[in-house]
Parts: C-alpha cells; sequence; structure tokens
C-alpha cells in the first residue's frame, strides 16, 4: 500500500487517472447549467483520489450506467462510480459502497397498486433504462412483473404517458423529479431495492482495487463523502 508508484502504474497505466463519470444518475454527478462542467459527490471524489496519487486525471462522460459497465474492458477508463451488482463485478472490483439510494416505482394514480408489492401482484408492465441496476436487479427478481427496457429514460417516460406501461422505476430522486413534471403521478412505498454505490477498479488490477477500497473506507470515516452529499445537496439517500 505504500508503494505508491507502482499502485499508480498498475491502477492508471497511462499515467493520467481516467474516471468514468455515469450522468445517468442525477444523484451523484450532473453537469454545471452554466459551465457544462461535470460537478458532484463522484467528481470529488475522483479529484481526491488523483490527488492522493499525485497524477492528473480526465474525465470519460457516459449518458448510461450500462455504458460504463459495458466498456469495462475496452481500456478507455481506470474507475467509475456506479451501483454494485453481481453481473458487473465480473469485469469490475468494487470497493465498499460509500453511498445508498433508493430504488422506487413511479405509477399513475389511478393505478390499482397501493405499495410496491403490488406491481409483482398485478403483474404490471415496468419500464426501465437498460443496463441499469435496478433493471438488471428487477430483471432477476420480478415474481409477476413485466420489465420492459429502454435505451433511455425519456423513452419510459413518454410510453408511460402513452398508457403503453403501468409505471417506471428508477432511483427515488429521479422518480420524484418526474412526478412533479408529470402531475396525476405517486410513488409506491416501500422502495423496492437500496442501490449501494461504490467506486470501482477494472478488474485485474488487484493493488489499485485493494487501494480504491482502502481510500474510499477512509473517506467514509473521515466525513469527506458526508460533507460532499451536504454541499451538493443531496437527500433520501444513506450514508453507511
Amino acid at each position: 500500500m505504500n508503494d505508491t508508484a507502482a499502485i499508480v502504474r498498475e491502477i492508471a497505466p497511462t499515467g493520467r487517472l481516467r474516471v468514468a463519470l455515469n450522468h445517468g444518475n442525477v444523484v451523484l454527478v450532473r453537469r454545471n447549467p452554466t459551465s457544462g462542467e461535470a460537478e458532484g459527490i463522484t467528481v470529488d471524489l475522483a479529484r481526491a483520489l488523483a490527488a492522493r496519487l499525485g497524477i492528473d486525471l480526465t474525465f470519460v462522460e457516459f449518458e448510461r450506467a450500462g455504458d460504463v459497465a459495458d466498456s469495462a474492458d475496452a481500456n478507455i477508463w481506470d474507475i467509475c462510480f456506479l451501483a454494485v451488482d453481481p453481473l458487473r463485478a465480473k469485469q469490475i472490483a468494487f470497493t465498499e459502497p460509500y453511498i445508498v439510494i433508493e430504488g422506487c416505482y413511479l405509477v399513475p394514480q389511478a393505478s390499482a397498486a397501493v405499495t410496491a408489492g403490488d406491481v409483482d401482484r398485478l403483474g404490471l408492465r415496468i419500464g426501465v433504462v437498460q443496463g441499469s441496476a435496478y433493471a438488471l436487479h428487477l430483471s432477476r427478481a420480478a415474481q409477476g412483473a413485466q420489465i420492459i427496457p429502454f435505451a433511455h429514460f425519456d423513452e419510459a417516460a413518454n410510453a408511460l404517458a402513452e398508457g403503453k406501461l403501468d409505471g417506471l422505476a428508477g432511483v427515488r430522486q429521479a422518480m420524484d423529479r418526474q412526478a412533479a413534471r408529470t402531475p396525476g403521478h405517486r410513488l409506491l412505498e416501500p422502495p423496492f431495492m437500496s442501490i449501494r454505490q461504490a467506486m470501482g477498479v477494472v478488474a485485474g488490477r488487484p493493488r489499485g482495487a485493494e487501494f480504491a477500497h482502502a481510500f474510499i473506507n477512509e473517506m467514509r470515516v473521515n466525513g469527506f463523502v458526508a460533507d460532499a452529499a451536504k454541499r451538493h445537496r443531496i437527500e433520501g439517500v444513506t450514508l453507511p
């Protein structure tokens, strides 16, 4: 762990830390409306890691989590910030989670569903963004519900508006925002899953993965994550 040069060679073989950002998760990263630059808790963590390693960093920006995960073996990024999932873990070595987000359903007010459990009981058609953590989870866990993937969230939202879906699934903050945009919708409680967000290192870099694991644990314990969450006004999450 003290051989920083060796760790840098493994975790960032190009000499720059290439950081994959998932703009599909507005809780953790967003574009500044004035400058267009990425900002958020994942950006802060990435900058802190690069500073710890003593190297520059480059952001590799994606619009969907699935695209980040699918490019793990393409040698275009070194670390990422994604939800932990067993399928992704085949290609990505994850740290412990630094923040936990809730996955919730959004349905029309007139829906017969009262709780999240009713989604399966009623066999509802639920739209998800393909490759997202909640889509991967629901594809395994659904027992009656029809999980219908879409390339982008707006496509799923349009399908719901057209009556082609019975509901949407997503992170609570995105579902709250959609409910505010489209009156006549409500969230179902309780959440259908806890989404554990972690830093990930490309698989096959054990020293780098160990360093990232220790780094995230330190950032959790020393208050860095809590301070960043407060600074970026992140609400409705759990800090492990």
